[in-house]
């Protein structure tokens, strides 16, 4: 029931927008135009390669999970995935811990070692983000186009911003990865102060994460890790590919306006843009009209439409798997008061 009230308050927000962003000249009529001339055909390749890029995730993810649970089943862990990422669309960022909770106990494995395993998955996604980002960020200097002055200040900062955070976490990295011995000591040793009771509690659990954080410490696995992620951003770009064939303004667009369009909305997901803030869909129309010329009614539509597959697409497949797994709503938001315990 509370998936429906969510889908029906979503659609009419999604309605009271457009006719109030009507009374201030947008033309809805143009703007609907633009979502039924969609090609249907696209838009589910377009979902596909979406679904298909959680399957990257669990690939990924296999590799840091295979060195302390042999016998895990990528099915099982593509399952608590699909419900892991649709926690997060119903549930909001406290649906984060879904994902890692459902896999360590698909694998019957310790929750912390696959809540390091989340944050190494988080880390290689930035590094990859941000190539695209800089590339983006490179191919617009380069074509000497003119922006507005939002744009503009992302274009300045974009290039300090992706070299600090770069370097941030690559030694995060290295240092988790080939220094986690040392870290726990370290820990260790700093929660020696806590009395006896509370380090039984706390020690099990560092022990654990620094466990998922060794899984990977060797060659093949950082190549495996890096080989997927590569991958996985792959499968992401012929996505975003096939919805831009699906709309005629954007039908046009070749692979570098495509990696500026990924590049820019990841960024915009990150950073907080003066005047804008970090909303993907508020970027994703920026990026349309400022830098491709798409007026502003088919970008919006075209931002929605993007947003909804690539977000919120896993949902349906993630409610199934989730309702074959015995997990309701009440069950699922009882998982994820436990898991962020």
């Amino acid at each position: 029931m509370g998936i429906w009230i969510m889908l029906a308050a979503t659609v009419a927000g999604c309605w009271f927008l457009v006719h109030r962003a009507a009374d201030n000249g947008f033309d809805s009529k143009v703007f609907l135009a633009t979502m039924a001339r969609a090609d249907w055909r696209w838009l589910v390749a377009g979902w596909l390669l979406a679904i298909a890029s959680y399957y990257g995730r669990v690939l990924r993810w296999m590799v840091m999970l295979r060195p302390i649970a042999p016998l895990a089943r990528s099915v099982d862990i593509f399952t608590a995935t699909a419900i892991g990422f649709s926690a997060v669309v119903l549930l909001g960022r406290p649906g984060e811990f879904v994902r890692p909770y459902l896999i360590a106990r698909a694998a019957q494995v310790s929750v912390p070692s696959q809540l390091a395993a989340w944050l190494l998955e988080r880390i290689y996604d930035t590094l990859i983000v941000l190539a695209i980002f800089g590339y983006a960020l490179a191919a617009v200097v380069q074509s000497g186009q003119k922006v507005g002055p939002k744009m503009q200040w992302v274009l300045q900062t974009g290039g300090w911003f992706t070299g600090i955070t770069c370097t941030l976490c690559m030694a995060v990295l290295i240092g988790l990865q080939y220094y986690s011995d040392r870290l726990e000591d370290r820990l260790k040793s700093a929660l020696s102060i806590l009395k006896a009771h509370h380090q039984e509690r706390i020690l099990p659990v560092v022990s654990a994460a620094m466990d998922g954080l060794r899984s990977t410490r060797n060659a093949k696995s950082m190549a495996l890790l890096y080989g997927y992620s590569a991958l996985e951003w792959l499968i992401i770009y012929l996505c975003y590919h096939a919805l831009f064939l699906a709309f005629p303004s954007t039908a046009n667009l070749g692979v570098t306006s495509t990696l500026v369009y990924i590049g820019f909305v990841a960024f915009g997901g990150i950073v907080q843009i003066p005047g804008i803030g970090g909303g993907v869909q508020i970027v994703a129309v920026l990026v349309l009209t400022e830098f491709f010329h798409v007026g502003i009614e088919q970008a919006t539509g075209i931002a929605l439409v993007t947003w909804a597959i690539t977000l919120i697409g896993i949902v349906p497949l993630g409610v199934i798997l989730a309702f074959r797994e015995g997990l309701s709503w009440r069950k699922l938001r009882e998982v994820e008061r436990e898991a962020s315990i």
